[in-house]
């Protein structure tokens, strides 16, 4: 699936993630809000980000775990 509002660059925060146009990766979107972090406080703390930025770090996360094979340790 396409993310427009996610890009990665080498020479970004060494390629992870990051919202477009910011240094704000999607791992840190996502620390955030499972820390218990709003996505009001977000938006407070972070005011170049916006509701949808952080919607398409959740759904990026979401797409790309989508792919992952889990194997339970025994």
């Amino acid at each position: 699936m396409s993310h427009p509002r996610i890009t990665a660059t080498p020479d970004v925060m060494m390629g992870k993630p990051c919202v477009k146009g910011t240094r704000i990766t999607v791992e840190l979107v996502l620390r955030k809000l499972g820390a218990g972090r709003s996505f009001a406080d977000l938006l407070e703390v972070y005011p170049q980000l916006t509701e949808e930025d952080l919607r398409a770090a959740l759904a990026f996360a979401a797409d790309y775990l989508e792919h992952e094979t889990v194997i339970a340790a025994e």
